[in-house]
């Protein structure tokens, strides 16, 4: 574990697809990836919106008005990022927009469609924009949601998905564009799915993230840990997890342990320490201070046959892990220390300061 600050990327022939180069919280523009989400009208665009990065209650979505216009949202975190709501009646590559603007700075192209509805028109301007982009940006992730199965039987779920991949992969295919860079995912608001498919797409911007993942298997092989999570507190993404098999039964059961860990901080919670830096004008302004040690929560507790541990790393961030009978609370200890140790590794592979480029440690 004293090695964890040195854990490097592995070397691969593959060149990563992350955004367009400028790296997560650089200063060079606005240096932020965008999300951009788009899909016919009622898809549900933006009640992921809502639910994900507004914590809006799933049944209040029902109440929202229908996008008429591009919304643009900026999301500070441990990596700052935009959300782009699209409204569905849009034509993105009509003269009058400016292409580039929209899309120069994307860090994914989440389409939605609707499970429920038609999905056939959907599909074809899902490959008419794909097959538009590939010219200037043949490097762009695509995520496809497949939205709204959650009022789906088992069985029809699963067909509609397949059926919705089938198309839209034939279709590219035929074309001449084989193996695109597209995922598919099927998620809902009203459980799990939309955060744990989030989560995956966030991934795909993260050039650390097989760093975080180096040093997640480092600390669950020495402290015997059967699944460890790092998750962004406010959205309950997790940025990283270690390489064993993810299961969304042990998602959901962190996802609901960092709700009870949000309610009781904002009670029993106290302000984070701040420091004044000098602006760009000269004029004095509030700059966090980088990683410094933020409020720490340590709790182990048995919730079936897991112990539940959770430990915040900063003020974004939190680990957390689930071990079983073989890691009992008697090595609580051992445990804390090399969390300590994961934690100043972390220190340096997210280097969080104010003017810090967020780089992969050399």
């Amino acid at each position: 574990m004293e090695d964890l600050p040195d854990a490097e990327i592995p070397v691969s022939d593959v060149p990563p697809r992350y955004h367009t180069g400028r790296l997560p919280n650089s200063k060079a523009g606005d240096g932020k990836p965008r999300l951009l989400l788009m899909g016919q009208r009622r898809s549900g665009k933006s009640s992921i919106s809502s639910v994900v990065f507004h914590k809006l209650p799933p049944s209040e979505t029902l109440y929202l008005e229908t996008t008429t216009r591009i919304k643009k949202e900026s999301m500070h975190s441990f990596m700052d990022f935009q959300v782009w709501d699209f409204p569905g009646h849009l034509d993105y590559f009509d003269p009058a927009f400016d292409v580039d603007n929209i899309f120069e700075e994307i860090g994914a192209l989440i389409w939605v469609i609707d499970a429920q509805d038609e999905y056939l028109e959907a599909i074809m301007r899902l490959n008419t924009t794909i097959l538009n982009l590939q010219h200037s940006y043949p490097d762009i992730n695509v995520e496809v949601f497949v939205h709204k199965v959650d009022g789906l039987s088992e069985d029809y779920k699963g067909d509609t998905f397949r059926d919705i991949i089938q198309r839209v992969q034939d279709e590219l295919s035929d074309h001449g564009y084989e193996n695109a860079p597209v995922s598919f995912y099927q998620t809902s608001i009203y459980d799990h799915s939309i955060f744990e498919a989030f989560s995956k797409v966030i991934q795909k911007l993260i050039p650390q993230l097989p760093t975080l993942e180096a040093l997640l298997d480092s600390l669950c092989s020495t402290c015997r840990i059967e699944k460890a999570y790092l998750f962004d507190i406010m959205s309950k993404i997790y940025i990283a997890t270690d390489t064993s098999p993810t299961d969304i039964g042990s998602y959901e059961i962190c996802s609901d342990y960092i709700d009870v860990v949000i309610d009781v901080s904002e009670i029993y919670g106290w302000d984070r320490p701040q420091e004044n830096g000098e602006g760009e004008n000269g004029h004095s302004e509030i700059v966090e201070i980088g990683n410094n040690d933020a409020e720490s929560l340590i709790t182990m507790e048995r919730k079936g046959n897991n112990y539940l541990y959770l430990r915040e790393i900063n003020k974004y961030l939190a680990l957390i892990c689930l071990m079983g009978d073989d890691s009992p609370a008697e090595k609580k200890a051992i445990i804390d220390y090399n969390v300590g140790v994961f934690q100043a590794a972390l220190k340096k592979v997210f280097p969080r300061a104010e003017g810090d480029p967020l780089l992969p440690e050399e």
